[in-house]
């Protein structure tokens, strides 16, 4: 009987996070009458996106066993540089050069693989810990992003017809009533997912989480894998940055500031464990539903940003504990079944 009830326990403690999401889909249904309504299902299905995005390269980061810091200032760093593009250009010297849409899409991809790869390079080959690392350079990325303006916005970033640079708030419009942000959450997470789980890229990702020093001894080439996990974690913010940038219609270098709270709470929510080691995407992207339908449902519901804060809080506390209880039930269970099988 006491096996049986272990296992019902750890049924549910892995179903949580769909569970805890239906729960908030009913509570903010009765608390609030149009939460169910097709203009605000919209409107959390654009700010899951943005969650979404940003925790699907902090799943990675996660699963090495890291963390990233800097994932906010880097949307906003990659908003005002792609800002400053469209509107002002890139000047050297006397000339003033003027990029399309797509080659700016692709910079600013680069530059989050870039910052990526800094905190990756500065974590694996000078020892510096995730945590004083990517604190370091959400700092410095801060800096930068409002370095480029004085602090200013970037009021206009349609473009211009005759300099062939407009396109860029396509990215955040609807395309067949959905945003086009879902889309790029879609593909992104099809890809993330074939990574994890199909190549042995992925297998490599979680066997360093896991236990680093026995990846090391199967041949795994660690500090590779883990530069690649930030590697990542950079080009999903740096789509962030973009999206979060079209949607606004301007650049503003505050954009993205605490975001990395909500990717690293939808990770850790979606099942993904803060020592390391295991994770899935289906459980990261179940995880940015809970926390979009929290933060939109609080928002309806009236409930002041000092409190939402602390409920956000509240949650990645409880996240770990009950992480960390599945975890111990896991260990228990599987040594009632060596004991069984003596």
């Amino acid at each position: 009987m006491k096996k049986d009830n272990n296992q019902l326990v750890m049924t549910l403690l892995k179903g949580r996070t769909f569970i805890v999401l239906i729960l908030l889909v009913i509570f903010f249904s009765f608390a609030s009458s149009s939460f169910l309504s097709l203009n605000t299902l919209t409107m959390v299905a654009k700010h899951v996106a943005l969650y979404g995005i940003l925790a699907l390269g902090m799943t990675f980061v996660i699963i090495t066993g890291g963390i990233d810091l800097s994932v906010g200032s880097v949307v906003g760093l990659v908003g005002m540089l792609a800002g400053g593009l469209i509107q002002e250009g890139f000047t050297f010297g006397d000339k003033t050069l003027y990029f399309t849409v797509p080659a700016i899409i692709v910079l600013m991809l680069c530059v989050g693989c870039l910052i990526g790869w800094i905190n990756g390079i500065i974590i694996t080959k000078l020892n510096v810990a995730a945590f004083i690392t990517t604190l370091g350079t959400m700092y410095i990325c801060r800096g930068l992003a409002n370095l480029r303006s004085n602090g200013a916005t970037f009021a206009s970033i349609g473009g211009f017809e005759g300099l062939g640079n407009v396109g860029l708030k396509a990215l955040g419009a609807d395309w067949l009533g959905i945003p086009a942000g879902v889309y790029v959450f879609a593909i992104l997470s099809f890809m993330a997912a074939v990574l994890l789980n199909k190549t042995p890229t992925g297998w490599h990702f979680l066997a360093v989480g896991g236990n680093e020093k026995s990846a090391k001894l199967s041949g795994i080439k660690a500090d590779q894998v883990k530069i690649w996990a930030y590697i990542i974690s950079g080009f999903c913010a740096a789509w962030i940055g973009l999206i979060n940038t079209a949607q606004l219609s301007a650049a503003h270098p505050a954009s993205g500031d605490g975001w990395e709270m909500n990717a690293i709470a939808a990770t850790v929510l979606g099942g993904t464990s803060m020592s390391g080691g295991s994770g899935t995407i289906i459980g990261t992207i179940v995880g940015a539903f809970v926390i979009g339908v929290i933060n939109d449902g609080m928002t309806m519901c009236g409930v002041s940003e000092f409190w939402q804060k602390i409920i956000r809080g509240a949650v990645i506390i409880l996240a770990v504990i009950i992480d960390q209880t599945q975890r111990n039930l896991q260990a228990k269970m599987a040594l009632q079944a060596r004991n069984e099988s003596k």
